[in-house]
């Protein structure tokens, strides 16, 4: 997907929004002394499409105007980036906001939804309101070829210049986008799992990156809106750490999807397309 960067204004924060990280203390239970240590932080960040709420959800407060875009195409709020005109945030300390102004045709579709979101981290389909929302029929993807497992070879090793929050507290998640020639490219992280892929979707779409040969990495478990967002972003192979669930591969294969798992020690396992298909 090759659109057009979304336009957005520049933030009106009244009270700047937490660092990722902050240093706090702690005493050891065994009463053997005490010590500091950083801390992933995160905020409640309430978005509003055309002055209407929508989502309050749990992020990591970093990269949040990638996180929006790609939080408006991966929910499919939008269909187009295109149809995403402005962006503004303000806010104070760990109460952030956004106001997106979007298309009057994909407003009367949000409209049509009539969903309320209240997101944490640890969801990603939360206030649905019907099960045609939660699997909706998407578009099946054209198919691209399966990378060679040269490129992933020591991928959980290499990843980890993509991680510096991680590595430095832990406690958050990493979704990150390797492109046509095996090259890591742009990463980003997030206490929600699926915060991280969004935030890696919008930044691709910012930076006007193509998405369609490439191939993104998500290091949390691989569930159903995980696939729907890399459906939805046209994003045609998907590489987990963890297992995939069972409904996650019955997506994958139906809608075309590559979806490779990397266990730490053994090799590559191929979930989509079906085995029947590799022969």
């Amino acid at each position: 997907m090759n659109a057009k960067r979304p336009a957005c204004a520049a933030p009106a924060l009244e009270t700047p929004a937490p660092a990722a990280s902050q240093t706090y203390s702690y005493n050891n239970l065994d009463a053997s002394g005490s010590a500091n240590t950083e801390l992933a932080e995160e905020v409640a960040l309430a978005i509003a499409y055309n002055g209407i709420s929508q989502a309050v959800m749990l992020v990591t407060p970093t990269d949040l105007e990638d996180f929006i875009v790609g939080f408006s195409l991966g929910s499919g709020i939008v269909n187009d980036p295109a149809d995403i005109y402005d962006l503004q945030l303000s806010g104070s300390g760990s109460a952030q906001y956004a106001q997106v102004t979007i298309a009057n045709r994909a407003f009367w579709n949000l409209k049509q939804q009539r969903r309320q979101l209240a997101g944490t981290s640890g969801c990603g389909l939360c206030g649905v309101e019907a099960v045609e929302q939660a699997l909706p029929d998407l578009k099946v993807l054209p198919g691209a070829p399966l990378p060679p497992i040269a490129w992933l070879d020591g991928l959980r090793q290499r990843i980890g210049a993509f991680q510096p929050l991680g590595q430095h507290c832990g406690a958050v998640h990493a979704a990150v986008f390797m492109n046509d020639r095996g090259e890591l490219l742009l990463g980003r992280e997030d206490i929600g799992r699926h915060n991280a892929l969004d935030k890696l979707i919008g930044g691709l779409i910012r930076q006007d990156i193509p998405i369609g040969a490439g191939l993104a990495i998500v290091t949390s478990r691989c569930s159903l809106e995980l696939i729907q967002k890399v459906l939805r972003a046209g994003i045609q192979t998907l590489v987990s750490l963890s297992s995939p669930t069972g409904l996650a591969v019955q997506w994958a294969r139906r809608h075309n999807l590559n979806l490779i798992h990397l266990p730490q020690k053994s090799a590559p396992r191929v979930y989509s397309p079906a085995m029947e298909n590799l022969t």
